[in-house]
């Protein structure tokens, strides 16, 4: 064979290798395209990081069903490896979301009846009162405090019967008041004021003598000749309502005091009923006494702005003034 036959012969053998190599990566390239069509749903490439596994895992169950895309006989063990990890990182993905899931349903199952939060001062709020009624206090004390102190009065017998009561805080507290009030205010016909001014000496001593309500006479002459001042006032003025509301121009002194402190024993308004009180023959109604008279009247709203009571005797106290 001649030297340019042996050189064409090389030089075939050769570009056959050259085709023989890119026809194998050829087919390699396009085996391997096959097997990630098998781990990677159609469009989803090996970059795309931010797609969540449990996209993944769905992706992968919708094409394993797929026999256009996935050809079981030519799966390799190594694909198997592979598809057999993510399905199980998937699929522990899967159960941690319905594990979550399921939490958040409880909860929201759970949360109206158990709230794990409770608001433990809508009920204090609700209850609260003035600082001077405590959980020592007797309930009697207390009632009289949510239903009546500070409640504007306007009737004549009430407003008797609050000022003798009163009076009275010189000997007793109010709950100790409170207690015989309904023996009072038999004993006393109801505080109507020409009744008790026409109390005879035999019925002063009946009262005097009374155990039950335990009055020192002085108490119970005082009341009997400030019932005598009274029926003097109405006849003067048409009622004793008309006269003390007058004082206030009939209207309630709004206060707004937050610490029991600040809420005074007597006030200038008090000192100058008290005087007016003493010249028209009254006893033992000194400024004290009368500023205790005008909250309970409601002549000045004295609850504590946090108290539950003073809003409600505000929207009271600013009605229109009602002379019964």
């Amino acid at each position: 064979m001649s030297k340019q036959s042996v050189r064409k012969h090389h030089a075939l053998e050769k570009h056959r290798e050259k085709e023989k190599t890119r026809s194998n990566n050829i087919s390699s390239n396009f085996l391997l395209s096959k097997h990630w069509k098998k781990i990677y749903p159609i469009g989803l490439h090996k970059t795309s990081s931010s797609l969540s596994l449990s996209s993944l895992s769905l992706s992968l169950s919708q094409t394993s069903n797929d026999s256009s895309i996935t050809d079981s006989s030519s799966i390799t063990p190594l694909d198997q490896k592979i598809s057999l990890a993510l399905r199980l990182i998937a699929s522990s993905m899967e159960k941690k979301e319905d594990s979550s899931l399921s939490n958040k349903n409880v909860a929201r199952t759970v949360s109206p009846t158990c709230n794990p939060n409770p608001n433990p001062s809508s009920e204090e709020e609700l209850m609260r009162r003035c600082n001077w009624i405590t959980s020592t206090s007797d309930k009697v004390y207390v009632q009289f405090h949510d239903e009546c102190w500070g409640v504007p009065v306007y009737d004549d017998h009430q407003l008797f019967e609050l000022l003798a009561l009163c009076g009275m805080l010189m000997d007793f507290n109010w709950t100790e008041i409170l207690k015989r009030r309904e023996q009072i205010r038999e004993a006393f016909g109801g505080f109507n004021a020409n009744h008790v001014a026409k109390m005879g000496e035999s019925e002063i001593e009946e009262l005097i003598s009374n155990t039950s309500l335990n009055l020192a006479e002085s108490r119970v002459r005082c009341i009997v000749d400030n019932a005598k001042c009274i029926v003097k006032i109405v006849r003067e003025y048409g009622s004793f309502s008309s006269y003390m509301w007058n004082y206030v121009n009939y209207k309630p002194i709004i206060n707004r005091f937050r610490h029991p402190r600040n809420v005074p024993l007597r006030t200038p308004k008090a000192e100058t009923i008290s005087k007016d009180l003493l010249k028209k023959g009254f006893r033992f109604v000194g400024p004290v006494i009368v500023y205790s008279f005008m909250q309970a009247a409601g002549m000045t709203i004295d609850h504590l702005v946090d108290c539950i009571r003073h809003k409600d005797c505000v929207n009271l106290a600013e009605r229109p003034w009602r002379h019964v």
